[in-house]
């Protein structure tokens, strides 16, 4: 009897999964403990053994796909079997289940009512793979990704490929990542150009013996499986470069004036050209001095020469003031300043779409509400002078915020929280983002169980973290899991601001600039420093009673360093 094998959830955060690669095809004999696939999760890419024997049916969800968790996975049975049952009716028919040409011929009768109503399979399902063609969709390489952009590809078409190999450089919202082939043979055809965007399982490339004809399998899965928006996107792309060529002509110039041509991503042409650069003016620092995205942006043109004045011009005001009477020579010169209407439009990151969307869904969806303290820096400041004294020490104030945070939040764990719509998260760990700023925006990189770390510990994993922030280099997991968040903005000499609260948090910390000024102590007006921190509070999980003692401790540690040492 046929059994449906489902996704499974192989984590505890899992909602859906990727299948990375089939170890098993369609007719080929299953042993209870073989691997049928490699599926990657939330956290990791992991083996999935098989807990029935028999034969390999059918398979519901194609290698480099992703789906829910409990989605048709694959179907076997007995040899021969016939499973259009369980292909079309009840639960099988809800996960939307891909099937081969030949499967759809077979259940055609049985399934033409429900298609009507059902959302049409993707178009690479309906036409039958040649043997060893793989289709490699957009991958989801984080947890909130829903787009990729293709910085670069490492590979082009008619190159040999094999398993590991990296793909291409795809940019998602958090970060770039290389994607490495699960797969190898040549690879027949790129679907998604440099520079260009699209929905996660678009098709991204096809790999496969050197030859095949694969022309009807890329025009099939590209008519049936673009999204809406993408056509548009590819619409639109389409007339901006109709009507954009003539002018564009000069800057995307291919060849130097020596002759030789100019290596450049086309991501690279359209930044220039947008920006109006030369390309034969830009060094690049590809391979063999390929002008790559960063060049362009790096690129500082040499200062324009000052517009020539012609001698009819310049002899002109001389003339006039020579023929004109003094009376009206006398007559002031009314000034008309003129110049050129200039602006630049920048093509939107995935990081900075994403920023936008979190961003407006926290301010829209939590009522924020700020408290303000001042915090007298100056016993933090002598201990920090005492600390970075000892050998191989370096501690910033952040890194002294970030200690006293975790140690109040410990005390005030209504602060650790989470709002749900059935219930409120009190975290009795604590995980604390420390905002970075970087190149396209902002990411938050987690330090995990802050509470246990040294502030030399602290102040060593915040460089890391930071300086590979900056690099695109952190992975997608040190991104994950905050419970509170700190932005600082105090080195750039802001004094005071309000921040947007990162959610799933309920509250983040604003940290402004250390300020010397006429403080009064003991009733004397003495020179002092201060600093102001502003805690942005979501109104439904913290009260502002809550929130004002949780300052309150905080206060107390950061004006006691020697407290935190305890």
């Amino acid at each position: 009897m046929a059994i449906k094998v489902t996704m499974p959830r192989l984590s505890d955060t899992m909602t859906e999964g990727t299948v990375a690669t089939w170890l098993k095809n369609v007719g080929d004999k299953i042993s209870e403990g073989d691997i049928l696939a490699e599926i990657e999760t939330d956290k990791a890419t992991m083996e999935f053994e098989s807990f029935n024997e028999g034969t390999l049916l059918h398979i519901g969800i194609a290698a480099g796909e992703t789906a829910p968790v409990d989605s048709l996975l694959a179907i076997i049975g007995d040899e021969g079997e016939d499973i259009s049952a369980l292909l079309s009716g009840g639960e099988a028919a809800a996960d939307a289940p891909k099937e081969t040409a030949k499967e759809e011929t077979e259940t055609t009768e049985t399934s033409k009512e429900d298609s009507k109503t059902e959302e049409a399979p993707k178009a690479e399902a309906s036409v039958e793979l040649p043997e060893g063609v793989v289709v490699v969709t957009m991958p989801r390489l984080s947890d909130t990704m829903t787009e990729g952009t293709v910085a670069t590809w490492l590979k082009k078409v008619g190159d040999k490929v094999s398993e590991g190999d990296i793909l291409a450089e795809i940019e998602t919202d958090k970060a770039t990542m290389e994607f490495e082939s699960f797969n190898e043979g040549t690879l027949l055809y790129i679907g998604i150009e440099e520079g260009n965007a699209a929905p996660i399982d678009s098709l991204l490339a096809i790999i496969g013996p050197a030859g095949t004809n694969i022309s009807g399998i890329a025009s099939n899965f590209t008519a049936g499986s673009k999204s809406e928006s993408a056509s548009k996107a590819t619409e639109t792309t389409s007339v901006d470069k109709e009507t954009t060529t003539e002018a564009a002509a000069p800057v995307e110039q291919e060849a130097s004036s020596d002759g030789k041509r100019i290596l450049a991503s086309p991501l690279a042409k359209k930044i220039a050209s947008d920006k109006g650069i030369q390309l034969n003016q830009v060094k690049g620092s590809g391979e063999n001095g390929r002008i790559i995205k960063s060049d362009i942006e790096n690129f500082t043109p040499a200062t324009a020469a000052a517009p020539k004045v012609s001698a009819e011009q310049e002899a002109a005001p001389n003339t006039a003031a020579k023929t004109e009477s003094p009376a009206k020579a006398a007559a002031p010169q009314v000034y008309v300043p003129a110049g050129e209407v200039y602006k630049e439009e920048i093509k939107n990151s995935q990081m900075r779409k994403i920023i936008a969307k979190r961003l407006a869904e926290s301010l829209f969806t939590a009522p924020h509400y700020n408290l303000t303290i001042e915090v007298t820096m100056d016993e933090a400041m002598k201990s920090r002078t005492t600390i970075n004294s000892l050998p191989d020490t370096r501690v910033s104030f952040n890194d002294m915020v970030i200690k006293a945070c975790a140690m109040a939040l410990k005390k005030h764990p209504k602060i650790n929280s989470q709002w749900k719509e059935d219930a409120i998260t009190i975290n009795h760990h604590v995980n604390i983002g420390v905002a970075v700023a970087v190149e396209d925006g902002l990411v938050v990189p987690v330090l995990k169980f802050t509470d246990a770390m040294s502030l030399s510990q602290i102040g060593g994993s915040v460089r890391d973290l930071a300086g590979r922030a900056k690099n695109k280099k952190l992975l997608p997991t040190e991104m994950e899991g905050s419970t509170f968040t700190v932005s600082n903005l105090g080195m750039f000499g802001i004094v005071e601001f309000n921040s947007i609260i990162n959610q799933p948090n309920s509250a983040i910390l604003s940290v402004g600039a250390i300020v010397e000024k006429p403080v009064v102590k003991d009733g004397q007006i003495v020179v002092g420093n201060t600093m102001m921190l502003s805690l942005a509070c979501d109104h439904r999980t913290i009260d502002g009673a809550t929130g004002a003692q949780f300052l309150q401790t905080l206060k107390q540690y950061i004006e006691s360093p020697v407290t935190m040492l305890a």
